[in-house]
């Protein structure tokens, strides 16, 4: 089939509560709205259901102890040393515990991303987007950033071990670094994780700096693109097209994952970056581009970060519309005072010339 979208009602029962950035409605807001605006135009769509993972799964990046730790705190079992493994961002800001049922409902992502991943390695879709993937800030033993267990890595883990997998393509387009994710895969040379995001001296979570390239044998596999507040659509053009396709183009990925919501758009509440909802089309573009390069059209997408959510039904359908390569009708969303398509441009460009410097010797491409 043309395209797999992964989702389930149960996604509702991720969420913090009221006061929280992070709230259950965007899951339903989007489902309606795609289904409305996008599911018209796609010749091939199928709707998957995932289930939860078992804990097996989920030890594929996280230590048992904390995997019972979150189960036990979802359940509404108090801890008095919960912060050992999850930061106050991960708790209910009006009761203070992690929310009940989140667990379950954690899982259940995990379970959407896998679901993704498979239905794209097998050839069963070429492109497979999961709602509510992305949990990029998640540890080993640690939950912080929204996030209690760090589905892309379980994905990618197991994408290695079930389909042998050596070359494997990560970008991440959220407005905040993966930190979690590239702790992950930071001596990996068989993952290429490449992070666009906000610069990290003004965001959470204040890691994600050029210099951090990677360690050991996967040193140069590691690559954080940092953008200036208000970067807009042609600073992520040119981040594509003068380091992420030469680099893909010297790695030749069997895989290629892409993850991040609409944070990135300028009207965003909890990031400073410029694109409008033309640049998440874009984006989806771009991906699309480089899976019919490398990987037979396949790719799988995750989506789930945003917090304005006038906005973020928009920005995700249309970049699963350039994913999908659709034109659709967004005329309803009026876009006033965005930045202008070169802002941030200049700063853009500087910062390439330097991360060039700290790659030139692990990629060919990076010389020119």
């Amino acid at each position: 089939m043309e395209a797999a979208l992964v989702y389930d009602q149960k996604l509702k029962n991720y969420g913090f509560g009221k006061g929280h950035p992070l709230t259950t409605e965007r899951f339903t807001l989007f489902f309606n709205f795609f289904q409305k605006k996008v599911v018209p135009f796609i010749k091939d769509v199928k709707i998957f259901s995932p289930l939860a993972v078992d804990d097996e799964t989920l030890k594929l990046a996280h230590q048992p102890e904390y995997i019972q730790k979150i189960k036990l705190a979802s359940q509404g079992v108090i801890l008095n040393d919960i912060y050992r493994y999850v930061s106050t961002d991960n708790l209910n800001p009006l009761t203070g515990y992690i929310p009940q049922g989140i667990d379950e409902a954690s899982r259940i992502i995990v379970g959407a991303s896998l679901l993704a991943g498979k239905l794209a390695a097998e050839k069963k879709a070429k492109k497979a987007i999961s709602i509510g993937g992305g949990m990029h800030h998640a540890k080993l033993n640690y939950g912080e950033g929204f996030c209690f267990y760090n589905d892309v890595a379980i994905l990618v883990k197991y994408l290695k071990k079930e389909y042998n997998l050596k070359r494997i393509l990560l970008i991440d387009t959220d407005a905040h670094a993966g930190n979690g994710t590239s702790e992950f895969f930071y001596e990996d040379p068989q993952v290429l994780f490449i992070d666009i995001h906000q610069d990290p001296y003004t965001l959470y979570p204040g890691s994600g700096f050029i210099y951090e390239i990677g360690n050991d044998k996967g040193e140069g596999f590691n690559i954080n693109l940092v953008l200036s507040p208000k970067a807009s659509n042609k600073s992520y053009e040119y981040l594509f097209d003068e380091v992420i396709f030469p680099i893909a183009n010297e790695f030749k990925p069997e895989f290629i994952v892409r993850y991040g919501g609409s944070d990135p758009h300028y009207l965003d509440y909890l990031a400073q970056l410029g694109l409008t909802l033309e640049g998440f089309y874009m984006i989806g573009k771009k991906i699309n581009e480089l899976a019919s390069i490398f990987t037979e059209g396949r790719s799988v997408d995750l989506i789930l970060s945003g917090y304005n959510l006038e906005v973020l039904p928009f920005a995700w359908s249309n970049l699963i519309a350039g994913l999908l390569d659709l034109k659709i009708d967004l005329s309803d969303f009026k876009e006033k005072n965005c930045p202008s398509p070169d802002s941030g441009l200049k700063e853009t460009k500087n910062m390439v010339n330097e991360i060039k410097r700290y790659l030139r010797k692990f990629w060919r491409c990076m010389n020119k």
